[in-house]
C-alpha cells in the first residue's frame, strides 16, 4: 500500500544532481528502454496495459522479477504501480542504492509489507523520432489511476500521453535561439525544443509540475532549460522567443462546486477562455518572424460556423499586430461526448453515480451558453517580419497519410510556401517552375470499356496525406510541371491542345495551383531554401 506522495514534488527543497546522475547511470545499464519493455510485456499484455488493464502485464514480467531482471523489476514498479522485493529492487539501482532512491521521493516501503517497496512516481522510458533524428529518454510523472486505484487528485502530473504526442509530433524543429514552452507539465516540450534551440524557457502555474519537469531535465542531463513558476506569460512579463510551444490546460471544464479541477488539464477559465488567451497573448511574446504552435479546444455557440471563435480571437488580419494563422482541427465532438471523455479522464469509472452527477453538471454548463460542439486542433501563429498578414487558413482534416512525426516539417514548409504566394501575384506565378512533390501519386478511375476517366485524384503520401479530385485540364497541367516548363508556358501548350482560351484557362487552374503549392503537392523552385 502507498502512504503518500513523493517528495520529488517538494517545491522547496533543492534537486540533487548527483543521486539523479546515479540513477540514469543504473537506468542505463539496465537497459530500461521501451524496446526491452515491449519484449518484457509482449503484444497482448502490452495491448491490454494499453486498455487500462495490467493483470497481463504482471504475470509476463512475474518470472523477470523473481530473476532479478532490473527491466522486469524497474517495469513492475514504475509503470504497474506494484510493491517489488527490496532485494530485487536493489539489484536494479546499484549506484544510487534503494536508500538513494528513497531520498529522492522515487520510492517508499509498503505499508502492509516492510520487505517490499512501492514507487511513489512513474518513471517509464519514451522512445522518438523525428527529422532531427531518434532518441529515448527517461520520463518522470505522476502515477496513473491504474496504479493508484483510484481517481486523480486535482494536483496531478501528467506523463507523456496523446495531446503531448500530438504536440511533439506538429513541433517545427528549425533551429531557434530562444523558446518559451508554456504550462511544460512534466517537461516533455521543453525537452523536445531543447534539440533546436539555444535556450528555452519553461513555465507553469503548477510547482509540483516543475519539479518533476526539471527532475526530467536533470535525469536527461539536458542543460539549456529554465524552469519559472508563475501563470500564462506572468513569468517571462517583457520577453520575446523566437518559437512558442504550448500544450495549455484547455479542458472546457464546469466551474462550479463539486466538479475536479486539474491543474494539468483545467486552466481556470470558463469555456474556452484559456485557448483564447494563449491566441491573443503569444503576439507580444514573439520575436519577428517568431511562430507559436499549441493544442486547444473551441466552443461552437448556437448555429455558429466552424472557427468562428478562433477568428473572432485572432481579429482582423488587416490590424495593426495581425498575425499568420493556420489552424486544424482533427476532432468535433458533441457536447455529451466531450463531457464523457473528460470526465473518464479524470478516473471516474462510467455507469457510477458519480459519473452521471459529473455528466450532468457538463451539459449544464454546455446549455448555459449554448455549446453545441467543442473542435479540437492545433494552432500555429506566427509574427510577420513585415507585419503584413500573408496567411489565414482554417480547415479540418479527419486523417493522415504520413506519421504524425512527419508534420512538424510539413507545417513549416507551408508557411514557407504561404508566404510566397501571398508574395507572388499571378504574372509572377505564370514566370515561375513548379516540381512535382515525390510523395504524390495520380488515381485514375474507369467505367469497365470507358476510354476516359471517370474520376483522376492526387493523393499525397506524406503531410496531412490529402486527397484533391482534379480534372483532365489540371493533371495535364500537374503532370508537366517537371522544373523546366515555366507555369504560364505549360497553361499556354495545354490551351492549344485543348482548343481553348489561354487566358480563361489560367484563370481556371491558377487558384487551383495555388492550392496544390500550399499543401505540398506542387513545389515552386527554391523554396525549400526558404525563398
Amino acid at each position: 500500500m502507498r502512504s503518500g506522495a513523493s517528495d520529488v514534488h517538494a517545491a522547496e527543497e533543492e534537486l540533487d544532481p548527483v543521486s539523479i546522475a546515479l540513477l540514469r547511470e543504473d537506468l542505463r545499464a539496465a537497459g530500461y528502454t521501451v524496446a526491452r519493455l515491449e519484449e518484457l510485456w509482449g503484444d497482448e499484455a502490452a495491448a491490454a496495459l494499453g486498455r487500462g488493464h495490467r493483470t497481463a502485464a504482471k504475470r509476463a514480467a512475474h518470472g523477470g522479477v523473481e530473476r532479478g531482471d532490473p527491466v522486469a523489476v524497474l517495469g513492475v514498479a514504475f509503470i504497474l504501480g506494484l510493491s517489488v522485493p527490496e532485494q530485487a529492487m536493489a539489484s536494479a539501482l546499484p549506484h544510487l542504492t534503494v536508500e538513494g532512491a528513497e531520498r529522492l521521493g522515487l520510492l517508499e516501503r509498503a505499508s502492509d509489507d516492510p520487505g517490499a517497496l512501492i514507487a511513489l512516481i512513474d518513471l517509464r522510458p519514451y522512445a522518438f523520432a523525428d527529422d532531427l533524428g531518434s532518441g529515448e529518454w527517461w520520463i518522470a510523472s505522476d502515477l496513473g489511476e491504474l496504479a493508484v486505484g483510484h481517481a486523480l487528485r486535482e494536483d496531478h502530473v501528467l506523463g507523456v500521453g496523446g495531446a503531448s504526442n500530438t504536440l511533439s509530433s506538429i513541433m517545427i524543429r528549425d533551429h531557434v535561439t530562444t523558446a518559451l514552452d508554456l504550462g511544460t507539465g512534466c517537461g516533455i516540450q521543453a525537452l523536445h525544443a531543447s534539440r533546436h534551440a539555444d535556450r528555452v524557457v519553461a513555465t507553469d502555474i503548477s510547482a509540483r509540475a516543475l519539479r518533476l519537469a526539471e527532475f526530467n531535465a536533470v535525469l536527461n542531463d539536458v542543460r539549456n532549460v529554465e524552469f519559472r513558476l508563475g501563470d500564462m506569460f506572468e513569468p517571462v512579463a517583457g520577453e520575446r522567443f523566437d518559437q512558442i510551444v504550448s500544450n495549455p490546460p484547455f479542458v472546457i471544464t464546469p466551474r462550479v462546486a463539486g466538479v475536479p479541477e486539474y491543474e494539468y488539464r483545467d486552466g481556470g477559465l470558463a469555456g474556452d477562455a484559456i485557448v483564447r488567451d494563449v491566441v491573443r497573448g503569444v503576439r507580444e511574446h514573439l520575436n519577428p518572424g517568431g511562430v507559436a504552435q499549441f493544442l486547444g479546444n473551441w466552443e461552437y455557440h448556437g448555429e455558429s460556423e466552424a472557427f468562428d471563435r478562433v477568428r473572432e480571437w485572432l481579429g482582423d488580419e488587416s490590424a495593426a499586430g495581425a498575425l499568420d494563422a493556420w489552424v486544424v482541427e482533427r476532432e468535433l465532438q458533441d457536447a455529451p461526448q466531450y463531457a464523457e471523455t473528460w470526465i473518464r479522464d479524470g478516473g471516474t469509472r462510467q455507469g457510477t453515480a458519480e459519473f452521471e452527477r459529473l455528466t450532468a453538471a457538463w451539459l449544464d454548463d454546455f446549455a448555459a451558453r449554448d455549446v453545441r460542439y467543442v473542435g479540437f486542433g492545433y494552432v500555429t501563429l506566427r509574427r510577420p517580419h513585415d507585419e503584413l498578414v500573408s496567411l489565414r487558413r482554417f480547415e479540418s482534416v479527419e486523417s493522415t497519410g504520413a506519421a504524425e512525426g512527419g508534420l512538424g516539417p510539413h507545417l513549416a514548409r507551408g508557411l514557407r510556401a504561404g508566404a510566397w504566394l501571398a508574395s507572388a501575384d499571378d504574372a509572377e506565378l505564370q514566370v515561375s517552375t513548379l516540381v512535382i512533390c515525390g510523395d504524390v501519386t495520380e488515381q485514375r478511375h474507369y467505367w469497365p470499356g470507358a476510354e476516359d476517366p471517370t474520376a483522376i485524384t492526387l493523393a499525397q503520401g506524406g503531410g496531412f496525406g490529402r486527397t484533391i479530385a482534379v480534372d483532365t485540364g489540371l493533371a495535364a497541367f500537374v503532370g508537366a510541371c517537371d522544373g523546366d516548363l515555366a507555369v504560364g508556358v505549360i497553361i499556354g501548350a495545354l490551351a492549344d491542345l485543348l482548343g481553348v482560351d489561354a487566358v480563361e484557362l489560367a484563370a481556371d487552374l491558377l487558384p487551383r495551383v495555388r492550392e496544390l503549392v500550399f499543401v505540398g503537392m506542387l513545389e515552386p523552385q527554391g523554396l525549400d531554401a526558404g525563398d
